[in-house]
């Protein structure tokens, strides 16, 4: 029997509300370079499975991965820790936010407007050709759209706008290697990059072996 490479297919068919409209993002991890040629995992997560918890002044956080408030996400097993909070602040509400020095964090935010403190500059998000932002000046807002970095601290401060603000916070441990990506793969060297493309045009990339097979056989169309 022939060796059985390890992958995943998968197909993404959002429905969205009655109109069809959704949020929909996609955060790619990388891994530890011992992990990097590990068998692929997949994981379903329910919106019901998502922790929800609501502070007294009514901001509401839903724990996607991660423990925030006392609660932890469903989403686990990364290598980066990651803590992925969907956070939701009232409008004109002053929030203030914990985060682990240990980490690098970003916000990404999807509704209404904020201020953040003590970050860069927002940068909003390209929908252009590439280019078209180089020359734009940063908004001194965070409105819809906009990705707010931040460097090393304890905590995030942020002043809700006029409709209140909608925001992805997300943070992870540094992985504090070298990095060489191209397309879909991210490997730590040119070298090794090079290695898996060759592996991949040839057939052999991410090859299981036979003692290490563990599928079950699928009846042919």
């Amino acid at each position: 029997m022939d060796d059985r490479r390890k992958w995943i297919i998968h197909q993404e068919m959002p429905k969205g509300d009655h109109a069809g409209r959704m949020h929909g993002f996609q955060l790619w991890a990388n891994l530890p370079s011992p992990l990097k040629m590990t068998p692929p995992r997949y994981q379903e997560v329910k919106s019901g499975d998502i922790a929800l918890v609501t502070d007294d002044d009514g901001t509401e956080v839903r724990i996607v991965s991660g423990d925030f408030w006392g609660k932890k996400g469903p989403v686990d097993q990364i290598a980066a820790d990651p803590i992925y909070l969907d956070i939701t602040v009232p409008p004109r509400h002053r929030k203030t936010l914990p985060v682990e020095t240990t980490r690098h964090a970003f916000a990404y935010v999807f509704g209404g407007s904020g201020k953040f403190c003590n970050a860069s500059d927002p940068l909003a998000v390209p929908t252009e050709p590439v280019g078209w932002w180089q020359d734009t000046t940063p908004p001194a807002e965070a409105d819809n759209r906009s990705l707010i970095l931040f460097d090393r601290g304890d905590e995030v401060a942020l002043d809700a706008g006029e409709d209140g603000i909608r925001f992805l916070l997300i943070s992870g441990k540094p992985l504090e290697e070298p990095v060489a990506w191209y397309g879909p793969i991210v490997m730590n060297t040119q070298q090794e990059l090079q290695q898996a493309f060759l592996e991949l045009r040839q057939g052999t990339f991410l090859r299981e072996r036979e003692k290490d097979r563990q599928f079950a056989e699928m009846p042919q169309p």
